[in-house]
C-alpha cells in the first residue's frame, strides 16, 4: 500500500532540455515593474521638490546687494517673523532656548556661517538682539538675507 511516483519521459538517464522546454530559464529582463516604480518616484519628487525650500514666509527687505555664492553644506537659517517668532530652519524656537540650541548646532557643523532672514517690518534693535544671540551661540559669520532688486544708496534700482 505504498504510493508510487510516475515519471514522464521514461528512462532513468539525465534528461536534456532543449530551447523550447517549458522549464527553461527566461533570458529576457522584464523592465515594466522598474519603469512603474521610477515613474512613481519621479512624480513624488516633482511634488516634493518645491516644498524643500526654507518655508517661513517673510517679507524680506529689498537691496542692491548681489547674491551670496552657494556652499557645500546646507546653511543654517534663522528667521525672524513680524510677530516676533524666531525660527531655526523651519522650527520655531523659544527665545530662552535659542542660544543653547545654537551652541549644540555649532558643535556639529564645520562652518560658522548662518543666514539671518528678518521681515522688513521688524525693528532694527530686535534684529541686533538676535545677531547677539547668534554670536553667543558660536556663529560669528552672519549673512543678512535680503531680496534683490531694491534701491541702492543713489536711489536707483539695482541693475540700472
Amino acid at each position: 500500500m505504498g504510493a508510487g511516483v510516475i515519471k514522464r519521459g521514461g528512462g532513468g538517464g539525465r534528461k536534456r532540455r532543449g530551447k523550447h522546454s517549458k522549464h527553461a530559464a527566461m533570458s529576457e529582463i522584464n523592465v515594466t515593474p522598474m519603469v512603474d516604480v521610477m515613474l512613481v518616484l519621479l512624480i513624488i519628487f516633482m511634488v516634493a521638490a518645491p516644498m524643500m525650500t526654507v518655508g517661513v514666509p517673510l517679507e524680506l527687505p529689498k537691496t542692491a546687494a548681489k547674491a551670496v555664492p552657494t556652499e557645500q553644506e546646507e546653511p543654517l537659517t534663522i528667521s525672524l517673523q513680524l510677530d516676533g517668532t524666531v525660527s531655526m530652519m523651519n522650527t520655531p524656537v523659544p527665545e530662552t532656548e535659542l542660544v543653547d540650541r545654537l551652541r549644540a548646532v555649532a558643535q556639529e557643523r564645520d562652518s560658522d556661517k548662518v543666514f539671518l532672514r528678518a521681515d522688513g517690518g521688524i525693528e532694527y534693535a530686535r534684529v541686533v538682539q538676535v545677531m547677539g544671540a547668534l554670536n553667543a551661540g558660536g556663529f560669528s559669520n552672519i549673512v543678512l538675507v535680503t531680496d534683490t532688486g531694491g534701491p541702492g544708496l543713489t536711489g536707483t534700482q539695482a541693475g540700472n
